[in-house]
């Protein structure tokens, strides 16, 4: 990606102001480097116990934007399974809305931001790592909602896993994370919580049935989740160096272009079939909003944790799914849930255990004072900055 947060670039630099990554000259990058240096030194150097990172306001406000986005995917498989019910399939049409709007909130506030002469250099210089992003998401949205349409939930939802693996091994292989031991044993205390939800689904025969073509879906789904995995690690990137207003104003714009041939190739003959009524279309402004607002959220905790603390945060999304289906659907809840559901948000606590003060916000392929990264909401950087302002360290030219 094109380094427009080099010392002396104020003027190039799309990301002053709101989250600032540029400086005025060398001596005022140096200064914000030092301030950096300094505060993260100072966060690191604190004495802390094997729980202390539990006690911080950082821990909770990760662990509650973790279940708001599980919540968020419930609702749109929710209303996902409506317009299957009402048998309109449309996977590509459904979700280009989702990117429609995303152009149209953060396209337009980056150009406000920005304006046109230096979006279009970005698009000049990074627009094709934007691209490949916003194709990878695409094609991830659109082959998980095409194996629900031919498998069964309980196996969807057990390939589903596979994305939490690819997002370790992506992480561990590109962004150079080393995961210690409380991480690994948080994930498979996570993944044992939603063993035993699919186990309880599967005694009550609550898995959703057999689908058309189990091993089409089967497939569909593990592609599926290969591309989740591969977005999330990729986005994390993203946000940890840019501005976020700016990711989410490129995957709304490539997004909507991908997003809008696929329909326009793929989704023709469904389009024609599908039933249309006020339902529908309710359904599918329900659809939009709830993955909206879940795109807007996820840099948020990809900044604070990380791609792999994001993918064991929406395991909770199962048990958020069956409270709704008991009043939409008609289920009856298991014993096992409320089980399940403890056991993975222990999961997600033991996963932050002998941790820093930090968390997971200090991103190892930033640099060791976080200079190549961005000062924004959730960053180690900004966190560091803000310890050093609050005893009066900070240089005058410090970001």
């Amino acid at each position: 990606m094109a380094d427009y947060s080099k010392p002396g670039n104020q003027a190039e630099s799309p990301s002053h102001t709101v989250e600032v990554t540029a400086t005025n000259g060398d001596s005022h990058g140096a200064a914000t480097d030092e301030a950096v240096s300094q505060g993260l030194h100072q966060l690191e150097a604190r004495k802390v116990h094997w729980y202390s990172y539990l006690t911080t306001p950082d821990f909770w406000i990760v662990l509650l934007i973790g279940q708001v986005l599980a919540l968020c995917i419930t609702a749109t498989n929710t209303f996902s399974s409506l317009l299957v019910n009402y048998g309109t399939s449309v996977p590509a049409f459904q979700t280009l809305f989702n990117y429609i709007l995303l152009a149209l909130i953060y396209l337009t506030y980056t150009l406000y931001k920005y304006g046109f002469k230096k979006f279009g250099k970005i698009l000049l210089y990074d627009g094709w790592r934007y691209f490949i992003f916003s194709f990878l998401d695409v094609e991830g949205n659109y082959f998980t909602v095409l194996a629900y349409r031919d498998t069964n939930i309980l196996s969807a939802q057990l390939i589903n896993f596979w994305a939490i693996v690819v997002v370790v091994i992506a992480s561990f292989i590109l962004l150079r994370v080393r995961y210690k031991i409380f991480q690994i044993l948080g994930i498979l205390i996570c993944c044992g919580g939603m063993g035993i939800l699919l186990a309880s689904d599967h005694i009550q025969g609550s898995n959703g049935g057999q689908g058309q073509n189990m091993l089409r879906g089967d497939l569909f789904a593990l592609l599926g989740a290969t591309l989740y995995g591969l977005t999330n690690t990729f986005e994390e990137w993203f946000v940890s160096k840019r501005p976020m207003y700016e990711v989410l104003a490129f995957v709304g714009l490539f997004g909507m272009c991908i997003n809008g041939v696929q329909a326009a190739i793929f989704d023709r003959q469904s389009f024609r079939d599908a039933t249309w009524n006020g339902d529908v279309i309710g359904y599918i402004v329900g659809y939009t909003l709830a993955l909206t607002l879940f795109y807007s959220i996820v840099p948020f905790l990809l900044r604070i944790a990380s791609a792999a603390f994001f993918n064991i945060s929406l395991l909770t999304g199962n048990f958020w799914g069956t409270i709704i289906g008991i009043h939409v659907f008609g289920y009856a809840i298991h014993f096992l849930y409320p089980i399940a559901f403890v056991l993975i948000i222990l999961g997600l606590m033991v996963y932050f255990l002998a941790g820093s003060m930090l968390g997971e916000s200090k991103k190892p392929w930033l640099g060791d004072n976080q200079e190549a990264g961005v000062a924004g909401f959730g960053t180690a950087k900004l966190k560091a900055l803000n310890e050093v302002r609050k005893q009066g360290l900070a240089p005058e030219n410090a970001v």
